[in-house]
């Protein structure tokens, strides 16, 4: 299962909003740099979906806002 994110790095917030069924809207405290923000990210989503940070993998977008994370198993 594939899911689309956009990220705002650098907010004053940690919050996950679902947009859709496959869409998320993630507010992260880190700063964009050396992948913090991703990481921040993808271990939020993984509590948020109540899943190991281990079956999320960012396939898409590393280094823009808009993802793409797949869900494995």
């Amino acid at each position: 299962m594939y899911l689309k994110i956009k990220v705002h790095p650098n907010s004053k917030k940690d919050e996950v909003v679902r947009k859709g069924d496959d869409s998320y809207e993630i507010f992260v405290r880190a700063k964009p740099v050396e992948g913090k923000a991703n990481e921040d990210m993808l271990s939020l989503l993984a509590d948020h979906l109540k899943v190991a940070r281990s079956k999320l993998r960012l396939v898409r977008g590393a280094m823009a806002r808009n993802k793409l994370v797949e869900k494995i198993g």
